[in-house]
This record gives structure tokens, C-alpha cells and sequence, in this order.
């Protein structure tokens, strides 16, 4: 069982919990996306995900954001990562095909297929639809905070064999011993509320959680530097559970701060900031962000997989990195708010 207030392990070179969403600033874009893992019938049942994103452009701070977009996703998730049952608003042509589709990177090519105008447009949906590969591989890990929630006779599924997935797994990295030994709650970290108290506004309407859940939060906020119109771009990436004795605790953190040309959009600078990783050596990862510096935006969903796979980067830092592949769409948003509102 974790310590009264979870304190950082010294020999991981992570920051800490980041804190609520910073205020808006004025002239820019903001996309947020919450999706909410939770098990209403319990141990052993499906995994229901309600998935809700956002796109908000600020014209000042004091004032409400207009909303230009928005989207929601239910999702039955079965036995292997299997989608049962899925509705979102808007609703799609060809969403309903994905019934039957597991998660993972098959999925992304059942995207692809099935819904690729959402796809080509970068739409909030399409985000939505994206996450649920990740989400649905990762909140299992909010039950192992909860073992009364378990039957006594539960199956213990054997853990996977981790060598060679990611970076933090390398081969003969530390995380290989750790994983078999330790809880992958050991480095959680107590987090608060996504909402600035001096910003009601600068989310999406975020749902009540049970306390056995799982979240995956995003945040990209994108807007023009006044003296020369780069792009500047500050996201942030947070995977937390529910926990008995801390309430929400963060089992993944990365913010993201990121440049693009104004005219070609290509990545001139990245940077990774690691605030919550489970295992001691996935913030070996945090280099292998620059790696897309000369990239242009609209490519990363495709270059990440190619440059940064398995060893070669983080599992987590990489869907950060991916969403990046619609700051152009935002980037559009803002512009032309702005300048309908001239």
C-alpha cells in the first residue's frame, strides 16, 4: 500500500504533478478531451468509456471561450480490449463497423476505414475515437488500488512479458525486475482538480467520477507569438485513478511545449517535461521527443509510429506527441475566429 502522501522516488528524474490547467490566454485555441473509464457492474464486467472533448477559442481570459466544437463517445469494452457497443454525437457514418474491433494499432487502421473523414478533418471525435487504444490497455491499473473490489478467487493474470515495448523497457533496464516485483501504483502521485479555480472555463464539462475509474485528460492550447507569428503550443497528457486512501492519483504526466513555422507548420522545437511515470527509468524517453523537430505537424500521427517505436521512445509521450497532428485544424479555428471577430 502506498505511504500517506506518496512521496516522489529520488532516483527518478521526474517534476511532479503539474497542477490545475494554466488560465487561458487571450488569442488562442484550447482542445480538451477527458475519457472516463468505469466498471458499473463490477470485477470481471465491461469497461464502459465516456469520452468528451472540446475546442474553445479565447478571446480574453475574463470572459467565456467560444466553443467551436465538441464531441462524445460511449463505449462498451469487452473481453480483450473488444469494442461491444459504441455511440457518439455527432454521430458517424461508419462508427458502427468499429463494433467488434479490439483496441490497439489495428484500430487506428479500422479508423482509417471506417471513419476517415474524422480522421482527415482532426475533429475532437476523431481524438476521442484515437485514445481508446491507449485507455483501453491502461485502466485496468485503477483496480489494483482496490483488491477488496475483488473477488477473493479472482484470477491473477500472469504479467506480460514488458522487454523490448518501449524505451523504459529496454533490455536490461531496471522497469524489466520492477514490473514482476511492484505495484505499477508504487509512483503514483496525488493529484487535484484539471480546473484552475481562477478559470471556471477553461474545460469542457468534466463528469463525476466513482471512485474506482480511470481518466485520460488531455489539454492542447495553441496560439500565434504576437511578434512573429510562430506557432507556440502547450499541451498536457495525465492518466490518473481513483484511489481509497488519496483520491485521484496520476499513474502517467507529460506536458509538452512545442514550436512550428508560422508558414510551412513544421516542429523547430519540442520539449518534455516528465511529471508522473511508473517506473524509474521511463523518463528516458523525455530526449526522444526532439526527434520530430523538422517535422511537418500534420505528419506526427504517422512519424512518431515510425521514428519513435518501441525502444526508440514511450508509449504514453508518443500519443502526447501524436495529438499534436491537429494543431493545424486548431490553428485554422483560431484564425479565422479571430478574424471574423475584426
Amino acid at each position: 500500500m502506498l505511504s500517506a502522501g506518496i512521496p516522489r522516488d529520488p532516483l527518478q528524474a521526474v517534476n511532479g504533478p503539474a497542477g490545475p490547467a494554466p488560465v487561458r490566454r487571450a488569442a488562442s485555441i484550447r482542445r480538451t478531451s477527458t475519457l472516463d473509464g468505469t466498471w458499473p457492474d463490477g470485477w470481471g464486467t465491461p469497461m464502459r468509456i465516456e469520452g468528451r472533448a472540446r475546442d474553445a477559442v479565447t478571446h480574453s481570459p475574463v470572459d467565456p471561450p467560444i466553443v467551436l466544437g465538441s464531441a462524445r463517445t460511449l463505449v462498451g469494452i469487452g473481453e480483450a480490449r473488444t469494442i461491444i457497443d459504441i455511440a457518439t454525437e455527432p454521430d458517424t457514418d461508419g462508427v458502427q463497423f468499429l463494433v467488434g474491433c479490439r483496441g490497439g494499432g489495428y484500430l487506428r487502421a479500422a479508423l482509417a476505414e471506417f471513419v476517415p473523414d474524422e480522421l482527415e478533418r482532426g475533429t475532437p471525435l476523431y481524438l476521442l475515437l484515437d485514445d481508446l487504444s491507449g485507455v483501453s490497455l491502461v485502466a485496468g491499473v485503477a483496480w489494483t488500488a482496490w483488491p477488496d473490489r475483488m473477488p477473493a478467487a479472482a484470477p491473477r493474470a500472469p504479467r506480460p512479458d514488458m522487454e523490448g515495448v518501449c524505451i523504459g523497457f529496454a533490455p536490461g533496464s531496471a522497469a524489466i525486475i520492477e514490473v514482476q516485483q511492484t505495484s505499477p501504483m508504487r509512483r503514483s502521485q496525488v493529484v487535484g482538480p484539471l480546473v484552475h479555480p481562477d478559470d471556471p472555463h477553461g474545460w469542457h464539462t468534466l463528469a463525476d467520477l466513482p471512485p474506482l475509474s480511470f481518466r485520460r485528460a488531455r489539454r492542447i492550447e495553441v496560439w500565434r507569438d504576437p511578434v512573429d507569428g510562430t506557432i507556440m503550443i502547450d499541451a498536457a497528457f495525465q492518466d490518473t485513478t481513483g484511489h481509497p486512501e488519496h483520491g485521484r492519483v496520476a499513474i502517467h504526466e507529460y506536458l509538452l511545449h512545442a514550436t512550428a513555422d508560422p508558414d510551412t507548420h513544421i516542429v523547430t522545437s519540442v520539449e518534455a517535461d516528465p511529471r508522473v511515470l511508473p517506473f524509474v527509468s521511463c523518463p528516458n524517453a523525455v530526449d526522444t521527443a526532439r526527434r520530430v523537430v523538422g517535422t511537418p505537424l500534420a505528419e506526427l500521427r504517422t512519424t512518431v509510429l515510425e521514428r519513435l517505436a518501441r525502444t526508440d521512445g514511450c508509449t504514453h509521450l508518443n500519443d502526447a506527441l501524436r495529438a499534436l497532428a491537429e494543431v493545424p485544424v486548431l490553428l485554422d479555428q483560431l484564425d479565422g475566429e479571430i478574424a471574423g471577430a475584426s
